[in-house]
């Protein structure tokens, strides 16, 4: 009898070990409400009952060879909400920045149009860009509940000239990741969703495992047929208007302008389908933006379950990362703590 006593604590111990092992560094807890949550970038009171978590995202993907006058670190605070239907999490960090200038295009002293760009040796831009913020769910790749986003982060791969690639380690395992870009998504209310899998081919995809979901992204070069100056602009834009063309506002391009004034570069539509499951509204006041987000706890449609994580066992936990970019095309900020949300 000693001896099966022995046994099972032996064995209990050694599953609290196993699970133990794969403990998250932060867990992010969503609360239950029954309030209607009004997405526009503010807190309402229904908040208040959510408990914040505080990640400090300090670590930077490469250093360009040009420059990076970016942020080095910041806060991200979150909280998550859920109810029958949705999950809602309410995001904020400081940013000294508002950055929206996306290749926006200029107008020169000779009367003719130039789209500014500043692209380092990898090809990509930390000067005229926009500011995005990156959420990575986990949904079936091996070693993320440890490693977090770094498990399909791959840097200095021989004969590639980019800082660093997207791809899982084997064919069957995906990860979801909600890309929210300031200028070509979210005015639009929405992030566009993402997701990445094992393929390392470029000819197949010239993003490797970075792919979109199913469905329509809704954005475009904002470039007339010779590329030597924009094919539209707004009709009476505001401040942020001038750096991305909105359907409702869209009139083609008619030149009164004068030297300096600036057209966008992009132009932009909702996404569709699957690429629009994730809803958004921002805010930026007094150097700080704020990320109101929805999304159904389940997805549908083709390819659901591939390319989204679904949190329909709410007594599991989801495993997540996220990165800030600030003005950068690809390099971002990002944690080494391993993060979890679980639903109470």
């Amino acid at each position: 009898m000693k001896k099966n006593v022995l046994c099972i604590v032996a064995l209990m111990v050694a599953a609290f070990v196993a699970n133990s092992a794969f403990a998250a560094d932060q867990t992010l807890y969503s609360a239950e409400t029954s309030s209607p949550i009004l997405l526009d970038g503010k807190a309402e009171s229904a908040w208040d009952k959510a408990k914040e978590i505080v990640v400090t995202v300090d670590q930077l993907v490469y250093e360009p060879n040009n420059g990076y006058e970016g942020m080095k670190e910041t806060d991200v605070r979150i909280k998550s909400l859920h109810d029958e239907n949705f999950v809602y999490f309410l995001i904020t960090y400081k940013d000294p920045t508002k950055s929206l200038a996306r290749f926006p295009w200029v107008k020169q002293k000779d009367g003719s149009w130039k789209k500014l760009a500043n692209k380092d040796t990898t090809g990509h831009d930390n000067t005229y860009y926009e500011d995005k913020f990156s959420i990575y769910w986990n949904i079936n790749t091996k070693g993320f509940e440890s490693e977090g986003c770094m498990i399909s982060c791959h840097l200095d791969i021989e004969g590639d000239t980019s800082a660093g690639r997207k791809f899982t380690a084997s064919a069957g395992e995906t990860i979801d990741m909600w890309h929210a870009k300031y200028v070509r998504s979210l005015p639009m209310g929405m992030f566009d969703d993402q997701y990445v899998d094992s393929n390392t081919d470029p000819k197949k995809n010239k993003s490797w495992g970075r792919k979109g979901d199913t469905g329509k992204g809704g954005y475009k070069n904002n470039d007339n047929a010779d590329k030597t100056a924009p094919a539209y602009m707004n009709l009476n834009p505001t401040a942020d208007e001038q750096y991305y063309v909105i359907p409702s506002k869209k009139v083609p391009f008619v030149d009164t302008f004068k030297e300096g004034d600036i057209v966008p570069g992009i132009s932009i539509a909702p996404m569709q389908g699957g690429r629009a499951d994730v809803l958004s509204r921002i805010e930026y006041k007094d150097g700080q933006w704020t990320l109101e987000v929805k999304r159904a706890l389940r997805t549908k449609g083709k390819d659901a379950e591939v390319h989204d994580v679904q949190f329909i066992d709410k007594t599991k936990a989801y495993p997540f990362g996220i990165a800030v970019f600030d003005n950068s095309q690809i390099n971002h900020l990002f944690h080494n703590d391993t993060l979890e949300l679980r639903f109470k």
